[in-house]
């Protein structure tokens, strides 16, 4: 993926091309099930390629390929390792994100026995992130959960937060790649003031508006693991329309559309 993008950094600077990736593909996710903020969506990402050739556009899908691929071997946070690996972290600014090794600890020393009885008693279990960054740390809890034989994509809702509308794409992407039911919101966890709202495919495809207020728990056996899956990755490559969405015939990850 590195190496992709540095081929078309030179005439679009690595922190564009990184940048760009990532907001197309989160578009790309929310427009398959966010039809409310669509309109909007959709012109922001009609509006960002036309700044790229043809030629340049179908790397864009190649490189959603090559992310789900990796996080198919090992769920993990790719894009993190991906945006130091590019030396895209601004020491100055103090933006560093936690290595996912430290975050697996952390998850596993955070998980309980209480983590299961909440979700005997409501049915499922909420987990707040006030400063995402890629998603690290949500990811390492939700293979903690999946190690445990916990189903985290019927058990587990997400609310994460983050300054930085870069880090709200990255981390809305994983999410969506590992469907984990999620609000990844753009905006101010101190002032609680928030500008943007990012739905993953889980968490409307899993109608979790209303399992939020309800009381009512899901199918018991909706917990339980394994779950046969497949991957679905977005082509983004220009044909009779700049954005196309295609399925991608590899079994192990979860189908989202």
């Amino acid at each position: 993926m590195a190496k992709a993008i540095n081929a078309l950094a030179y005439k679009h600077g690595t922190y564009n091309v990184f940048a760009d990736f990532c907001e197309m593909a989160a578009i790309s996710f929310s427009n398959a099930v966010d039809k409310q903020q669509y309109q909007g969506r959709e012109s922001r990402y009609m509006e960002m390629i036309k700044k790229y050739s043809a030629e340049e556009l179908n790397e864009f899908p190649k490189l959603l390929i090559l992310l789900a691929n990796e996080m198919e071997i090992a769920p993990r946070d790719v894009l993190g390792e991906l945006f130091h690996e590019l030396e895209l972290h601004n020491q100055h600014a103090g933006q560093f994100f936690t290595p996912y090794g430290l975050c697996e600890m952390m998850a596993k020393m955070t998980f309980d026995k209480g983590i299961q009885r909440t979700i005997d008693e409501k049915g499922h279990m909420t987990l707040q992130e006030p400063a995402c960054g890629s998603g690290a740390m949500v990811i390492a809890f939700a293979m903690a959960m999946y190690s445990y034989k916990i189903n985290y994509q019927h058990c587990l809702h997400v609310s994460a937060i983050d300054i930085d509308i870069r880090c709200v794409h990255m981390t809305y992407v994983q999410f969506s790649l590992l469907h984990i039911p999620a609000v990844v919101y753009a905006g101010n966890t101190l002032t609680m003031e928030m500008r943007e709202s990012w739905y993953t495919p889980a968490h409307i495809m899993g109608g979790w508006d209303w399992r939020l207020r309800s009381t009512a728990k899901p199918v018991p056996e909706a917990a339980i693991l394994p779950i046969k899956t497949e991957t679905v990755c977005i082509d983004t490559t220009p044909k009779e329309s700049p954005k196309t969405a295609r399925k991608v015939a590899n079994a192990g990850q979860l189908t989202l559309f």
